[in-house]
């Protein structure tokens, strides 16, 4: 049977609705979307594309933290873009937070996202 713990930091933005920041299963964690809210005071960091991706990783990182794990047990990240033209600058952020221990990986053009925000992004993790 499995042991299902919710994972809460006020490290990462708090929900902005009916889910939890991560569930962990057994030795999986499950991290809800993450956008680029600041926790310590709730807002946007939107200066350019790059910062609201460094925003959005360091909240999976809080979140990661608080499971007692690094980026190094992602296996699975899904990314959400507002404009495909991003994907470069996104993609150069979001590499520089992995160790070439690189998980499998989506990334999505989709019409809007939460807070009109520009990236999005959920990850999968296991404990090894």
């Amino acid at each position: 049977m499995s042991n299902k713990t919710i994972i809460n930091t006020p490290l990462a933005p708090a929900p902005i609705g009916p889910y939890s920041q991560a569930i962990m299963v057994n030795n999986m964690l499950f991290a809800s979307g993450q956008i680029a809210i600041d926790p310590t005071n709730g807002n946007i960091v939107d200066k350019s594309i790059e910062e609201e991706t460094h925003q959005v990783m360091k909240n999976i990182k809080a979140i990661l933290d608080e499971a007692k794990m690094s980026f190094d047990d992602v296996v699975k990240t899904s990314i959400f873009l507002s404009d495909m033209d991003f994907f470069s600058k996104v993609n150069d952020t979001y590499g520089k937070y992995f160790n070439g221990n690189y998980p499998s990986r989506e990334t999505i053009a989709v019409k809007t996202l939460p807070k009109n925000v520009n990236v999005e992004i959920s990850i999968t993790a296991i404990k090894s």
